[in-house]
């Protein structure tokens, strides 16, 4: 593994995006069109205050586990891993090369979404309007790590579909957003604490309120992280070449 290469695929990725509006709009502009669409739900009425962190947590970290995953899949069906793989090219600067192209994409959308959350729709933050940014960063970093370790595992986008159930919908569930965590049955509560979205989605509340110190929420960061890290390297190791 080698930075060079890493960044020779990360740059050909990019590229390749670039070149597809669809995916463009849907990494950039879709997120923030589904806030918009919960502020104009809850208008006249103080919800989206409350579950408007939760949000900008929820929405970036679903479309990057999709298009990420599915991205990755297509490579390994139609071949191009294969290739690269016959060459210098490594699973590692493969998965990384990835993970830093739709790492700088989560960057410029949860930029995006943020802005828009705040600025647009009227979000209120109490806290560092550049730590709420650091924390939806890393959740939408968390989105594609976890798309990276479904791609190593599914065979077709319909497997890739059928990883949310398993990866993505009991995080949203247990999350925080439809009751408070710490209302759920003991035995749910417990695992929820071990997901990675409910430490995102408590710091983002937790800055919005200006409710805890700047040291906790780093910790939440870090957290985050770890789970980031873990999936990649587990992606890295799983990824299969080709898929039959």
């Amino acid at each position: 593994m080698t930075i060079t290469r890493t960044f020779a695929t990360a740059g050909r990725v990019l590229t390749q995006i670039r070149h597809d509006p669809r995916t463009v709009g849907l990494l950039l502009v879709v997120p923030s069109l589904l806030i918009g669409l919960v502020a104009w739900i809850f208008t006249d009425t103080d919800v989206f205050s409350d579950i408007g962190p939760a949000m900008i947590a929820l929405f970036p970290f679903i479309v990057m586990f999709l298009v990420t995953s599915i991205s990755t899949l297509r490579e390994r069906r139609s071949g191009t891993l294969e290739r690269l793989l016959s060459m210098p090219t490594g699973k590692g600067d493969f998965i990384l090369g990835y993970a830093l192209a739709f790492g700088l994409l989560a960057v410029f959308q949860t930029a995006i979404a943020v802005s828009f959350a705040v600025w647009v729709c009227g979000l209120e933050i109490e806290g560092s309007i550049w730590l709420l940014f650091a924390v939806a960063v890393a959740d939408a970093l968390l989105g594609t790590a976890l798309g990276l370790l479904a791609s190593a595992f599914a065979r077709s986008e319909f497997q890739v579909v059928q990883f949310m159930p398993l990866l993505v919908f009991p995080q949203i569930l247990l999350g925080g957003i439809f009751i408070p965590r710490d209302q759920l049955p003991e035995g749910l509560e417990v695992i929820s604490e071990w997901l990675p979205l409910s430490f995102a989605i408590d710091a983002l509340q937790a800055v919005a309120a200006d409710s805890e110190s700047a040291e906790w929420i780093t910790a939440k960061i870090l957290v985050i992280c770890a789970w980031i890290v873990g999936s990649i390297v587990l992606g890295s190791v799983t990824l299969r070449r080709r898929t039959p």
